[in-house]
């Protein structure tokens, strides 16, 4: 295979990597719930906070990408130790957003065919092992998530011809939103925690890394990728938008529980529904691997036999949150700690990359990050901090 066409499958791999990572159980349930909250208006909140996080994934990416550094390693060389807590952090939200991740999965399977929840944990978990399982697991990693990615693309479009969403009421409201845009900074910010917060910024990074390409040679490839997975993302959002807008302006009151399969239920009859349930399952595997292959990365680098036996620990760290969700069901206070952790990492790891961006013993001696990409960082380090804080006091406060 010629040197292109491997680094093209990398390239665009890396970006259905990151974008399936944030289109997970919990990507489905907060646009569905948002929408229903928002309606047409919901349209402006993914714009702002599309923009955002692809200034978010453009600096991460560069910095790590023309570095050739891992997101712990860049963190190290800032400052020694701070990657060991960057990782710390990065793992256990994986972890327990994977267990979150395996629930999806089943209850994905449930809503397609009737499996029960306790077979479907173990069936989830499974099906994501199988794919490290196979002799060239990062080439099959990249298969999968481009397919369960075009999967759900068509089958979200698919249920919006059936509903018929008002487009121009979605496309006025993008711009000039009724609610107002300073009722909307919530749902905007959570929207960036939920699109590059936690480890699914860093899972396309850390695949380009490990298919070799790195330095500033290859920047305008990283660039593509990196605003590729971003715009993956935001297809299948904008998508999920219009199908459940159609079926909420009619005055529909979307079930809490399932808000997607409920809105697809409502829209699309019992065709519908399966198609919920094939939504999901899709998005609950490929963010189980997007979680294993990404919070694994973030250990391989302190120890030789990690690194060695990568598969394998990716393979364990499946298994022990399938086990957890398995044992425990809901583990409902380990989500919010989670949740808590994650809202700080964003700010955390994109604020170490922006000081990294000007340090020439990370960077080399030629590389100059763009000032406007500098300064758009700040600005949302400071909203995503803002957030992080926020979201942390209050889910602690509910814990206690």
């Amino acid at each position: 295979m010629s040197d292109n066409k491997k680094h093209g499958g990398a390239l665009l791999g890396a970006a259905f990597l990151m974008a399936t990572s944030a289109i997970g159980p919990g990507f489905l349930t907060q646009t569905s719930k948002f929408t229903s909250d928002y309606q047409a208006s919901f349209g402006f909140v993914i714009l702002v906070s599309i923009i955002l996080a692809a200034v978010a994934q453009m600096n991460i990416w560069r910095v790590l990408c023309v570095s050739g550094l891992r997101g712990q390693e860049v963190a190290n060389k800032v400052l020694p130790g701070l990657g060991y807590l960057v990782s710390f952090m990065v793992v256990l939200g994986g972890l327990v957003f994977n267990i979150g991740n395996v629930g999806g999965g089943a209850l994905g399977f449930n809503t397609l065919l009737g499996i029960p929840t306790k077979a479907g944990y173990i069936l989830a978990g499974v099906l994501a092992i199988l794919v490290f399982l196979s002799k060239n697991a990062k080439g099959a990693m990249d298969t999968l998530t481009k397919i369960l990615g075009a999967i759900m693309i068509v089958v979200i479009f698919i249920v919006i011809i059936v509903v018929k969403p008002p487009v121009g009421s979605a496309i006025k409201n993008t711009f000039v939103p009724e609610a107002g845009a300073t009722a909307l900074f919530p749902a905007i910010i959570t929207l960036l925690g939920g699109t590059v917060g936690g480890y699914i910024t860093f899972a396309g990074a850390h695949r380009l890394i490990d298919a070799g390409i790195t330095g500033e040679k290859n920047l305008k490839e990283i660039n593509k990728s990196s605003v590729m997975g971003i715009g993956i993302a935001t297809i299948v959002r904008i998508f999920l938008f219009l199908a459940v807008l159609g079926v909420v302006v009619k005055g529909v009151t979307l079930d809490a529980a399932n808000p997607a399969a409920d809105a697809f239920k409502q829209g699309a009859g019992q065709i519908g529904y399966r198609f919920a349930g094939l939504v999901l399952l899709c998005a609950a595997i490929t963010s189980i691997i997007g979680a294993a292959y990404t919070s694994v990365s973030f250990l391989k680098t302190f120890h030789p036999v990690i690194a060695e036996n990568e598969n394998k620990v990716i393979i364990g760290f499946i298994a022990v949150s399938t086990l957890v969700m398995f044992i425990m069901g809901s583990p409902a206070t380990l989500l919010v700690i989670a949740g808590a952790l994650n809202g700080l990492i964003l700010p955390i790891t994109l604020g170490i990359c922006l000081i990294a961006s000007k340090k020439k013993s990370i960077m080399g001696e030629n590389y100059h990050h763009p000032t406007w990409l500098l300064i758009l960082g700040i600005i949302v380090v400071i909203l995503s901090a803002y957030l992080g804080i926020t979201t942390f006091v209050n889910n602690l406060g509910s814990l206690f």
